[in-house]
């Protein structure tokens, strides 16, 4: 039996299928005859990569078209074009140019640490692509799939998963990487069982028959037939919730708002399909990553106005434009910050890019017009009244009339009662919360226990945002990754969250945790984790303080 972490509630039972290697540079690789000609093989061998890159985002959905067209972007980056081709201009062999050159990027990366360190994987994949195109052997990658497959890597990179075939694909497991890195965030989205942080999962050999649990984070090698049965009565159980379709409340009937997160017009038409409220969490930015100039405010305003249809007049929550660290923009990210990920980012890029936010907003108001809906729309990474204050003005001004912002920032949190007095809601950005709150990086493995949103410091700074919002009679959701969590569900609700928004998939089991829980019964389980001292003891007190029918039910 093989630990790690684990990305949602999935499991799943089947062979083991590694991924392929990277290519390795050849020890006897010559310096270049010609080295114009083996300069321009290089720039083409970028040039191929971010193209297939692009296609596979056009092919993509939810979020893994922003992974895919940030990491196309970064094929085409130039200044690492251009440090590759000038080791090339002095006679370096390619492929070892190439691995000079990425690996002081992923120095500098690891460096700054932050958003930074996740664009470490993306980085990699690059390299091995492009080096795989010099070399004229295969991409690296997952193999053609035939048959079920659990897909085994040292760390899998989120074009990779992006395009894995999911007809086949029973599970992903990593012996890297991180629970709230693209990668699981892509594979929770696509409802694909994934663990990572599995020590010794390369020791699996290809074929071997592996039962990979997310809900527990381990992988079982061997598994006898009553594992086999314990999954098929858990996908059952599933199915059976899937048949709700009531409102999100309570048992008492209190209610809680169940939301998708969305990040492109189509992610809304499918989720308009299912059993949601609305959107809690529309992720503006895939409209502008991969572009060399801003969208225009016909452009923008077509995608917002389809949204809104697609949703029938359900609410849509729009967060605009989330830009900068590991979502860097061609056309305003600043060149020279040393920590992105505490530099010039979301809201902040009014300070340089004035511009970005006001066309966004009048591209908001005129699809609230054409379509006759309104929106609501929020900021990210705001951190004082005075910006909420700013923030709401300008979207008012623009004819918005239900404005509220992003609390991801643990200022925001301490002071949401006086940001509240200035906005008609606050959404919790779970993810970011907790990294800022901790100061941990996302994909540090071994920080894994410091990033958890179980962490009572995290689950502190939710309460104040709730209960702020509960003085203020103004709505406090939440559309972290965490929301699509059965049991975190209830302790959010406990805590006075008023709305969760996920990946659709996520959505029956936390319909059926939230509703065979009394609100006074959902505040005893909050108050059970909220009075634990580490991330792993608030879990396991709410877990027994859970109804014990959801508990067994959930498998919890």
């Amino acid at each position: 039996m093989l630990t790690g972490a684990g990305v949602g509630r999935g499991a799943g039972i089947g062979p083991v299928v590694r991924v392929s290697p990277a290519p390795v540079a050849p020890t006897d690789e010559q310096a270049p005859a010609d080295r114009e000609a083996t300069a321009a093989r290089a720039t083409a061998a970028f040039d191929d990569v971010a193209a297939a890159l692009r296609a596979q985002a056009d092919g993509a959905e939810g979020a893994a078209v922003a992974v895919l067209q940030a990491t196309a972007q970064m094929a085409q980056d130039r200044a690492l074009r251009t440090k590759v081709l000038a080791r090339i201009a002095d006679g370096e062999p390619p492929v070892a140019a190439l691995d000079a050159v990425v690996k002081t990027f992923v120095d500098m990366f690891t460096a700054a640490g932050g958003m930074l360190l996740e664009r470490v994987t993306d980085l990699r994949s690059v390299r091995d692509r492009v080096a795989a195109h010099l070399l004229g052997v295969p991409v690296p990658g997952v193999p053609q799939l035939t048959g079920p497959a659990v897909v085994v890597a040292e760390d899998l990179a989120p074009a990779d998963t992006a395009a894995l075939d999911l007809r086949h694909v029973v599970a992903i497991v990593t012996e890297q990487g991180g629970t709230t890195s693209h990668t699981a965030i892509i594979a929770g989205q696509r409802s694909i069982p994934c663990v990572v942080r599995v020590t010794g999962a390369l020791d699996l050999e290809p074929g071997t028959v592996v039962a990979v649990d997310a809900a527990s984070g381990t992988v079982e090698v061997d598994p006898g037939p009553e594992v086999a049965e314990a999954f098929a009565e858990r996908a059952r159980l599933a199915a059976q919730l899937a048949e709700d379709t009531s409102a999100g409340a309570t048992a008492d009937g209190v209610p809680v708002g169940l939301l998708a997160n969305i990040g492109t017009a189509a992610d809304a038409e499918r989720a308009a399909g299912t059993a949601v409220e609305g959107v809690g969490l529309f992720r503006t930015e895939v409209l502008f990553l991969e572009r060399t100039t801003e969208p225009t405010r016909e452009e923008q305003a077509a995608v917002y106005a389809e949204v809104l249809r697609s949703l029938g007049g359900r609410k849509v929550v729009v967060r605009t434009l989330d830009a900068g660290a590991d979502k860097p923009l061609a056309f305003a990210t600043q060149p020279d910050e040393e920590n992105p990920a505490l530099g010039v980012r979301g809201y902040r890029l009014v300070r340089t890019a004035p511009e970005l936010l006001e066309t966004q907003l009048a591209a908001l108001a005129d699809a609230q017009r054409e379509t006759g809906i309104e929106p609501w729309v929020m900021a990210p990474m705001i951190s004082t009244p005075d910006e909420a204050r700013d923030f709401a003005a300008s979207a008012r001004a623009h004819g918005l009339t239900t404005v509220g912002v992003m609390v991801e920032v643990p200022a925001a949190a301490l002071r949401a009662e006086a940001i509240l007095a200035e906005v008609d809601f606050v959404s919790m950005g779970t993810n970011d919360l907790a990294q800022y709150v901790m100061a941990s990086d996302r994909l540090r493995g071994e920080l894994s226990d410091l990033i958890s949103m179980w962490q009572p410091a995290v689950l502190d700074l939710v309460a104040a945002t709730a209960r702020a919002g509960q003085q203020a009679g103004k709505p406090a959701g939440v559309c972290g990754e965490s929301a699509g969590d059965p049991v975190m569900a209830v302790v959010l609700v406990g805590l006075g969250v008023t709305s969760l928004s996920m990946s659709s998939g996520s959505v029956p089991a936390v319909r059926f945790a939230v509703s065979r829980h009394t609100q006074e019964q959902a505040r005893a389980v909050a108050a059970a984790a909220l009075g634990a001292r580490s991330a792993t003891d608030a879990r396991a007190a709410a877990v027994a303080a859970l109804s014990p029918e959801v508990a067994a039910l959930l498998g919890a």
